[in-house]
């Protein structure tokens, strides 16, 4: 019986992670839920799943969840109670699928102490991939990617990487796949979170739109794969059943295919080495449609290119474009700024923010904070 703390567990990662568990009682046992506000849904999952630990991000809301629990499940508030559960040394399995750079402190926490990380979380190696990194190596923690392209790269080295030449991410281009540039200004925020294959929150559906998402996991996956900038790849893949693909110098190329469910790379991620049913059906070629690829049109797109120029500059420019990315989206989200606005934002965010080298947790948090002030002024300037 493996011990899981499930970090983010009322976000659509959480509910699947929940679902692939609910299949196999036997091999899990949930040891501690954490969620933001969300203090009535965590009572449900409280009750169901009687974790040990509950934490709540938010203190008002922890504080309306102790009164309205009646079992023993102990109740937490606050950023470090996320750590100390990710870092507890009763929790075997961590899935970290907080959103965003609030989820990077605990995925960290997980990864000094040594567990094995479902990593769903990709802004811990956005913003601090050297640190996460090395502290993955010299804990002997295990790292397994919860994201579908990820997870694929990973299945596709299973054999080895020797002569591998690159790898290549797949992107679904989301809902404007073949929508115009010109179009796109006047794109309302639920045309833009209107995902034709996914059903994910808010932030990472704009995200998916501006294939951001995509600029952030080609970061995850320099670090994830220890690769240089120019062996990854990008194609898009709109009916997003080959999740991604491997190259070799011999001329062979590897794709792990399946239905786009989470719950099959979740499902991957807790039991590796082995596999185990997830509830996703068997992916029937024969009744798909034809399978389309389209490079990428990084003038619509200019979000997955200033992802790709931040990697080539290394130092604090991924933290920048992610703070400032967060900033911008919420911001569309609150009808402040267009649509076309959220890549110009960021790309005068990094112009000017001073590159630097950052070589712990405190410079890395500095710049997150720095980075979102600047991009703050700058969607004042467009609102």
């Amino acid at each position: 019986m493996k011990n899981i703390t499930l970090l983010g567990a009322t976000g659509s990662i959480g509910k699947s992670t929940l679902s692939v568990i609910d299949q196999h009682p036997n091999q899990f046992n949930i040891f501690a839920l954490s969620a933001n506000t969300k203090w009535q849904a965590m009572l449900e999952l409280c009750r169901q799943y009687q974790p040990t630990y509950a934490v709540m991000t938010n203190e008002e809301a922890a504080d309306k969840l102790q009164s309205a629990l009646n079992n023993d499940t102990q109740v937490l508030s606050g950023e470090q109670a996320l750590c100390d559960i990710a870092a507890h040394q009763k929790t075997d399995y961590v899935m970290a699928a907080i959103v965003g750079a609030a989820g990077m402190s605990s995925a960290l926490a997980a990864a000094k102490a040594g567990k094995r990380i479902m990593l769903a979380n990709k802004e811990s190696l956005v913003l601090a991939g050297d640190i996460f990194m090395d502290a993955v190596k010299h804990s002997g923690a295990e790292l397994i990617p919860v994201d579908s392209e990820h997870s694929a790269i990973f299945q596709c080295l299973q054999g080895g990487r020797s002569g591998l030449s690159k790898i290549q991410l797949t992107a679904s281009g989301g809902p404007f796949l073949h929508t115009p540039l010109s179009e796109l200004q006047s794109i309302t925020p639920d045309e833009a979170c209107a995902h034709p294959n996914w059903s994910m929150g808010r932030k990472i559906s704009v995200d998916s739109a501006t294939m951001m998402n995509k600029g952030l996991e080609v970061i995850e996956a320099y670090y994830l794969f220890d690769l240089k900038p120019e062996q990854i790849d990008v194609v898009m893949h709109p009916q997003s059943i080959v999740h991604s693909s491997v190259y070799f110098d011999d001329g062979s190329t590897l794709s792990q295919l399946g239905n786009p469910d989470m719950r099959s790379v979740i499902s991957y991620a807790m039991a590796y080495p082995q596999r185990i049913s997830s509830g996703v059906a068997p992916l029937d070629l024969a009744s798909n449609s034809p399978l389309e690829f389209y490079t990428p049109d990084l003038e619509k797109f200019a979000c997955l290119k200033l992802a790709f120029e931040a990697l080539k500059q290394g130092g604090n420019a991924m933290g920048t474009i992610n703070a400032a990315n967060e900033i911008a989206v919420d911001a569309f989200l609150n009808k402040t700024i267009g649509f076309l606005d959220i890549p110009q934002v960021i790309k005068q965010t990094l112009a000017q923010t001073k590159h630097a080298a950052l070589n712990n947790l405190d410079a890395i948090i500095a710049n997150d904070q720095e980075a979102r002030g600047l991009a703050s002024q700058i969607v004042a300037k467009y609102a």
